[in-house]
């Protein structure tokens, strides 16, 4: 009687455990500046993204988090990425940061001289990748909507871009290269030639066929 009560006991624990791990949402962080800030809003890219889980039924499996500040830098993702992600315990962070980097070096004098960039970059994905979650990384987007490479900043962008493109291969991590496919967007879809109102509302920012650009990029590493 003992042994079927305890082996009854042992059954009953295993269907709990594994009903528990079913019900156990996948967490997803966004980890970037104020364009994933944003992203959190009622037409932003990530809410976007909960509503393309809910038509694909799969909401009741991943919990997408936003974590995103306004003017972060590559190094202000590096500060707080316990508390703001590896305390989560996240099973895939996507890494979307860059635009402070290369623009507040122009605006503020305060951005990220290239080496530095990759160092912190790195040291982000090693942190991450310990835990043993998985890393998607991006190329920053734009700063300016304008054709032909003569926005003030392209120059800069391109080879931080570059950068990004080149961790990817090293890491051996999953890339979205959102900088060339935004300038792929732009170059067919901005015939005046415009700073901003294609994707963006300022040409950094994305107003909401932006964010819906974004979401497409992201959905094909979701679902």
């Amino acid at each position: 009687m003992k042994r079927f009560i305890a082996y009854f006991a042992f059954i009953a624990a295993i269907v709990f455990l594994s009903a528990f791990t079913v019900m156990q949402k996948k967490k997803i962080i966004f980890f970037g500046d104020s364009i994933t800030q944003a992203g959190v809003a009622p037409n932003g890219y990530i809410t976007l993204l909960q509503q393309m889980l809910v038509k694909s039924g799969k909401d009741k499996a991943f919990d997408l988090i936003g974590a995103g500040i306004g003017g972060n830098k590559v190094y202000d993702l590096y500060l707080r990425l316990e508390e703001d992600v590896l305390s989560k315990k996240p099973g895939l962070v996507f890494i979307y940061v860059g635009i402070n980097d290369v623009w507040h070096k122009r605006s503020f004098g305060t951005g990220t001289d290239p080496d530095k960039f990759e160092r912190f970059y790195n040291k982000i994905i090693d942190k991450i990748q310990a835990t043993g979650a998985k890393v998607v990384i991006c190329t920053p987007t734009v700063v300016g909507e304008k054709k032909g490479y003569v926005n003030e900043l392209d120059g800069d962008l391109n080879k931080y871009s570059e950068i990004v493109r080149q961790i990817a291969k090293n890491k051996k991590v999953e890339l979205i290269d959102l900088h060339k496919t935004i300038i792929d967007y732009i170059n067919t879809h901005n015939p005046e030639n415009k700073n901003a109102g294609i994707l963006t509302t300022d040409g950094v920012h994305m107003n909401d066929e932006g964010n819906r650009f974004l979401a497409e990029q992201f959905w094909g590493y979701i679902k």
